[in-house]
């Protein structure tokens, strides 16, 4: 993480008394690289533990960069401005041992956070639950394995609360399987089946909503279907088949 650590020189050392609460505080105003600018404001209590960092990165005279930490003196909140336009768009919070737990983003700067990354352990991301159209609820949840490649995908694609859609991937993050719910049951009844390079091969319907396939597409290289095979007493077994020439 990208987290600009204490400089080690103090230039001016100023007490605020908190309004209504009696509370003293210092703040240590910090030149981190010699260079003659204030760019670091090191907030502390009135017992000296550290409460809050400010960071002028850029030296363009706003905040771009604010740490927040606890009594204990562990860092639990880091806010960052990553285009410099004065609003904060990224936050990452911590865990009660430091470790990483989630990053909230606003990824098109528009004031609202859009994308939610969530962590375990030693930054190991879990998922990133993405909301595409900001109501406040994402629409997109994506599920990672340990080495950080995709495993699979989920997508409410209406928008209506519920996932009809799932994306399933390889152990090398290719693409292999689609589901679709498309009578809103909260089933899949149809399936896009992948080849290498995540050419479709074949595609699989579910005609009478019992959970299994009686209709199969099969595609040529050329992205033809070149075979259609039909179950139509629901047996589990083709007993019609059309072949395209």
């Amino acid at each position: 993480m990208n987290i600009k650590y204490f400089a080690s020189v103090v230039i001016v050392t100023l007490f605020v008394i908190s309004v209504g609460h009696a509370q003293a505080e210092e703040v240590l105003e910090l030149d981190s690289n010699f260079n003659g600018k204030i760019d670091q404001w090191q907030h502390k209590s009135d017992k000296g533990a550290l409460k809050k960092i400010r960071y002028d990165t850029n030296e363009d005279g706003r905040i771009d960069q604010v740490e927040e930490f606890e009594a204990s003196g562990k860092l639990v909140k880091a806010k960052f401005d990553t285009n410099h336009d004065g609003a904060m768009d990224q936050v990452q919070s911590y865990s009660n041992n430091g470790k990483l737990v989630r990053i909230d983003k606003d990824t098109n700067f528009s004031g609202k956070f859009n994308l939610r990354e969530f962590y375990k352990g030693d930054d190991q991301l879990q998922r990133i639950e993405l909301d595409e159209n900001h109501d406040g609820k994402p629409e997109i949840w994506q599920y990672f394995k340990a080495d950080r490649k995709i495993e699979r995908v989920e997508i409410d694609s209406d928008q209506d609360g519920k996932v009809d859609r799932w994306d399933i991937y390889n152990e090398r993050g290719e693409l292999i399987k689609v589901a679709f719910d498309s009578d809103k049951d909260d089933k899949p009844d149809q399936w896009q089946i992948f080849a290498e390079k995540e050419k479709l091969k074949r595609v699989e319907y579910d005609s009478n909503q019992d959970g299994k396939p009686d209709r199969w597409e099969h595609f040529n290289d050329a992205g033809k279907i070149s075979k259609i095979e039909i179950d139509r007493n629901y047996d589990g077994k083709p007993d019609m088949v059309k072949r395209e020439k």
